[in-house]
C-alpha cells in the first residue's frame, strides 16, 4: 500500500473534509478525491458515508484509522530513528581488528571518535587474524576492519593509515651483544619467539635468509605469554614499539636496520559506508593530518 494514501486519509479524518485536507496538504482538491478513492478501491470497502454533507467515517474507515494512526505513528518513529543515526546521535559502529592495532593506534581513534559522538555505540571483536578481519568486513559483520598489512582484500577498499615501527623487545642480559639498530641480518642467530600466526616474512629484507617459523624453539598464539616470555629473558619478542614501550618492562629495545615498518589499514566495503563509518573515517583523517 502506498504510504501517501495512508497519509492522504488520516488528513481528511483530522481536517473534517477533502477540501481543508487538499488545502493543508498543498495538493489539488480532485487530486486528493482521487486518491482517497484508490485507496478505498485497493482496499474494497468505503471508507467515507457521503451520502450526507459531511463526510462520515464508515465503520470499514473507523476500523482503518486506527490502523492508519497506528501506521503513521509508526513510520514518523522510523524517520526519527534513521534521522538520528544519520545525524551521528545514535547508531552503532562495529570494528573488526587484529590484535595488534588494539592497542596502538585503535585505542586513540575510538576515543577522539566518541569525543565528537558520544551517543554512537562502539563494537570491538577480534577474529583472530587479518583475514578474519577482511571476512567480517564482506559479510557485513563489521562496518570498518582494521588489520596490518599485507592483505587480501578483493573488491574491498584498503587504506593505510598509519606505520607501526617493529623492535625487538628482551631483558638486557640478551641485549648486552646486540647492536643498536640490529641488522636484519642477524635475525637468523636470534632466539626469536615466532607466532603461530607468523607473517615475519611479509616484512623483512630478506625473508629467505629467515628459518621456517616451524624450527623455532619458542611459538606462541597469545601475544601476552610472549610478552611474558620477553620479560622473563625466555626468548626475543618482535613487536610494535608503542606496544612494547606502554606494555612491557624491564626490557631493552632494539631497533633493525633496515627499520621494519609495518602498515596499519582501514579496510571497509566503499558503496555501503553508514554515517558512523564516515565519521570513523574522518576520524581517522584528522588525526593522520596532525
Amino acid at each position: 500500500m502506498d504510504l501517501r494514501l495512508v497519509e492522504y486519509f488520516v488528513a481528511v479524518v483530522d481536517h473534517g473534509g477533502v477540501t481543508k485536507a487538499a488545502n493543508a496538504l498543498f495538493i489539488a482538491q480532485p487530486s486528493l478525491s482521487q486518491a482517497i478513492k484508490s485507496l478505498e478501491r485497493e482496499l474494497g470497502a468505503d471508507l467515507f458515508d457521503r451520502s450526507g454533507r459531511r463526510l462520515e467515517l464508515t465503520e470499514a474507515g473507523r476500523a482503518f484509522e486506527i490502523a492508519a494512526r497506528r501506521v503513521m505513528s509508526d513510520v514518523a518513529l522510523a524517520r526519527r530513528s534513521v534521522a538520528a543515526v544519520r545525524e551521528l546521535r545514535a547508531g552503532r559502529l562495529q570494528i573488526s581488528a587484529v590484535a595488534d592495532v588494539t592497542l596502538h593506534p585503535l585505542p586513540g581513534l575510538v576515543q577522539s571518535f566518541r569525543s565528537s559522538h558520544p551517543e554512537v555505540e562502539v563494537r570491538v571483536a577480534d577474529p583472530g587474524h587479518a583475514a578474519g578481519v577482511v571476512a567480517a568486513v564482506r559479510r557485513g559483520d563489521a562496518d570498518l576492519g582494521l588489520t596490518t598489512l599485507p592483505v587480501k582484500a578483493d573488491a574491498l577498499t584498503v587504506l593505510p593509515i598509519a606505520p607501526q615501527r617493529m623492535v625487538l623487545a628482551m631483558t638486557p642480559d640478551l641485549a648486552a651483544d646486540l647492536p643498536d639498530p640490529v641488522p636484519q641480518t642477524m635475525l637468523a642467530e636470534l632466539a626469536l619467539i615466532r607466532s603461530t600466526e607468523d607473517r615475519l616474512a611479509d616484512v623483512v629484507a630478506q625473508p629467505d635468509l629467515l628459518p621456517p617459523a616451524s624450527e623455532a624453539a619458542l611459538r606462541s598464539g597469545f601475544r601476552q605469554m610472549t610478552w611474558e616470555l620477553a620479560m622473563l629473558g625466555a626468548g626475543i619478542a618482535l613487536m610494535p614499539e608503542g606496544i612494547a614501550l606502554s606494555q612491557l618492562t624491564g626490557v631493552e629495545l632494539r631497533r633493525l636496520t633496515p627499520e621494519i615498518l609495518r602498515e596499519v589499514a582501514v579496510v571497509y566495503r566503499a558503496d555501503q559506508l553508514s554515517p558512523a563509518s564516515e565519521a570513523f573515517l574522518a576520524t581517522i583523517a584528522a588525526a593522520g593530518a596532525d
